[in-house]
């Protein structure tokens, strides 16, 4: 069974940092962290290749990291200087086979 699990949301002020974590149940391939505010479509956020190359979406480069254990079959998603439009709830989705895989999704809200 394939299984990924989120944590690590939360509440916070603009300015602030929250770590994401996903747990895999299986070594997995193009992992990403996703994300999906109200009214509005999922989106990339950031993903990790499995030789480790990362790629940002525009409005997260330069605050957010993706990182990997593979020991530890976990994905972080550092975030620093959250702004309010960072409010959301976030997805790991990573591919195992010929499909691809979704956690359930962790909230993160950024007051202003």
């Amino acid at each position: 069974q394939v299984q990924l699990v989120e944590s690590g949301g939360g509440l916070v002020q603009a300015g602030g940092s929250l770590r994401l974590s996903c747990v895999v149940s299986r070594s997995m391939s193009n992992l990403g962290w996703y994300r999906q505010a109200p009214g509005k479509e999922r989106e990339l956020v950031a993903r990790i290749t499995s030789t480790g190359s990362t790629s940002y979406a525009d409005s997260v480069k330069d605050r957010f990291t993706i990182s990997k254990d593979n020991a530890k079959n976990t994905v972080y998603l550092q975030m620093n200087r959250l702004k309010p439009e960072d409010t959301a709830v976030y997805y790991c989705r990573g591919s195992w086979g010929l499909h691809y895989y979704w956690g359930q999704g962790t909230q993160v809200t950024v007051s202003s």
